[in-house]
């Protein structure tokens, strides 16, 4: 490393270096965190390119804490609590009596190997008992494994990200009230009540200044984040230590409060959020010293040996007593458990207030962590998937449809979908659109299918295509980028737009339908001519060929559905061969007599002579 680095220059490569892991993870669909490690380990101790605490000096700390902080509150923010009551009896004990079983044995382990002292071992079992949505969904994405284990898997990574955080925080707090030999209950009260206080204070100020519109909504975001930088300090200021507790709080109240829109703020938080992760991890692992890897890695790697095959295994069977889960996916549910952000930024955070204040065992707090964090993702993440399919709880292909939007063609395509048992999720950023699919019985995703809250929420075991149907060309072509790399480029299809069709843009994706068909086409025939989605199924008499030839000029071919139930939407660049049993869908104007009516008149009377029946088109 130079004498005299460039400071701008090495946080710009920093922030370069942070981005290019975020897409080389999401190219791999593998976990950001294990890349992001990976870069700082190589940075720092191994190739000693940079040294933070050289080139940061005492602006370090400070900037490490308010990055926390902030992920910590973006973490909290989507805690709802009846989330935890909507999501069954296991994702509700695993999240609470699970995890606090789960953190005892680690920390029984950790202290019983003479890794650390009980209060520190203590603060690593909360830290190393806590999964999180960003290392989960990577996984579940490649091991497909039954919706009941997906949703298990998947929800207790949401909700126990921030309760592990908080009951982090709170154990800290008592660790380091203990490192000051401080005995006064009244000191204990002091950091509670000013963590507490503020962070409610906090909460009910915003939410009041946002409820009676008070700021502009183009401020709200930025306001947010300066409340929430100020809290914490001030929290800090009054009460030692007791900023993390008064963000994290601030954060769960605001989730419940009701009359509160978060969406937005969650939006602006999620990209600050990968920003602020993508240099902190890089920062916190060229951190680690040199001196690290030599610890005693045998008794490092027995604690890494209980904590996946003991302690995860004993919470999982606690926590599933009694419940109807089959036991193959109680076992699969045992396994795959990789640790991730809370774990890193928190201990990393911990680790530097616990050696100033000459805790032994907080130098070792921050590599043991990252082995958790590194040996549980990879290997957790390469094995799940075969493990799954040994134990027979993986899906097959996934067969289902994400449309992108709300909009009346959306509406009648997923409607259509489902009359043919496709498994469908309609999404839109417009609750309106989103309220009318759900009364009319779909599955519904409100937001942005291209944010961080997506990865986290939006369930997409068995669905394997895209159709791209909003008014929002960005959006669609980002949507279609996002999902190629996902179900594979030749499952993303775009709609064109009439602003689209009159310039040279190609959209991205697969084009749907044939020339010249744009969405706005579309909705005109649905909402002005009252064209309908029909479906006719093919039969041996009357063929692919014969239902093309038999269709009116007016109608429009949208997708056929084969025997297996493998959606295929007509596009430009698509050609397949359509046999019987397979249904095509159409968009026709229900007064319209066609050739396929007579067609099949005839037929049916020829039929009749036989005593025979003719299959018939399905009812729309």
């Amino acid at each position: 490393m130079p004498d005299n680095p460039d400071t701008g220059l090495v946080i710009a490569l920093i922030v370069t270096i942070g981005i290019a892991a975020q897409w080389f993870s999401w190219w791999v669909k593998q976990p950001a965190i294990l890349v992001l490690l990976l870069a700082g380990l190589l940075a720092g101790p191994v190739l000693g390119l940079f040294d933070p605490d050289a080139l940061f000096g005492d602006l370090l700390f400070p900037a490490v804490s308010l990055g926390v902080a902030v992920i910590l509150f973006e973490g909290s923010l989507t805690l709802k609590f009846s989330e935890i009551r909507g999501h069954g009896q296991v994702v509700t004990r695993l999240v609470t009596i699970g995890a606090l079983v789960s953190m005892l044995l680690i920390a029984l382990a950790a202290w019983a190997l003479d890794i650390f002292s009980w209060e520190v071992a203590l603060l690593f079992g909360a830290l190393a008992s806590v999964t999180g949505p960003t290392v989960i969904v990577p996984i579940l994405r490649t091991v497909r494994p039954t919706r009941s284990l997906a949703n298990i898997l998947r929800w207790e990574g949401i909700l126990i990200d921030p309760l592990g955080a908080l009951a982090a925080v709170v154990i800290f707090q008592l660790v380091a009230m203990g490192t000051r030999q401080v005995e006064d209950l009244f000191l204990a009260a002091e950091i509670f009540g000013a963590g507490i206080g503020l962070g409610v204070a906090a909460a009910f100020g915003l939410s009041f200044i946002m409820r009676r519109h008070i700021l502009p909504d183009y401020l709200h975001n930025v306001t947010t984040l300066a409340i929430v930088l100020l809290t914490f300090s001030l929290a800090n200021a009054l009460a030692h230590e007791s900023g993390l507790l008064a963000v994290t709080v601030m954060g769960v109240i605001l989730a419940n409060t009701k009359d509160v829109n978060t969406d937005n703020i969650l939006d602006f938080k999620e990209s600050l959020t990968v920003l602020l992760t993508s240099v902190l991890f890089i920062v916190l692992a060229a951190r680690v010293p040199a001196s690290a890897f030599e610890m005693d890695w045998s008794t490092t790697g027995a604690l890494l040996g209980f904590i996946i095959f003991v302690a995860r295994p004993v919470a999982v069977m606690i926590s599933t007593i009694g419940s109807e889960l089959p036991w193959r996916e109680r076992i699969v549910l045992s396994w795959i458990a990789p640790r991730g952000i809370v774990a890193a930024a928190v201990s990393a955070l911990f680790a530097i207030e616990l050696e100033r204040a000459g805790v032994e065992g907080a130098d070792i707090l921050v590599p043991v962590t990252f082995a958790v964090i590194v040996v549980t993702v990879f290997v957790q993440g390469l094995t799940a998937r075969p493990f799954a399919r040994l134990m027979k709880v993986a899906d097959p292909e996934a067969r289902g449809v994400l449309i992108l939007g709300g909009n009346p063609l959306a509406q009648a395509v997923a409607l259509s979908l489902k009359k043919l048992d496709i498994d469908v999720i309609l999404a839109d950023t417009s609750w309106d659109q989103i309220r009318k699919a759900r009364m009319a019985g779909l599955r519904t995703f409100f937001g942005t299918v291209v944010s961080d809250d997506a990865d986290r929420r939006l369930d997409l075991v068995g669905i394997g295509e895209l159709l791209a149907l909003s008014h929002r060309a960005p959006l669609n072509a980002l949507a279609c980028m996002r999902y190629a790399g996902e179900f594979g480029s030749g499952n993303v299809f775009n709609i064109r737009l009439a602003d689209q069709a009159e310039s040279a843009t190609t959209p991205a994706g697969r084009i749907l339908f044939k020339d010249e068909t744009t969405l706005e086409k579309l909705e005109g025939l649905i909402v002005k001519e009252g064209f309908e989605i029909r479906h006719t199924k093919l039969t041996e008499e009357f063929g692919f060929q014969q239902m093309l030839d038999s269709q009116s000029e007016d109608n429009v071919l949208l997708y056929g559905v084969s025997n297996e139930g493998i959606v295929y939407p007509f596009a430009e660049d698509r050609t397949f061969r359509a046999t019987a049993g397979w249904r095509i869908a159409y968009l026709g104007h229900p007064d319209h007599s066609t050739r396929e009516d007579t067609e099949k008149t005839a037929a049916e009377r020829a039929r009749a002579h036989l005593g025979e029946d003719i299959p018939k088109p399905l009812p729309d």
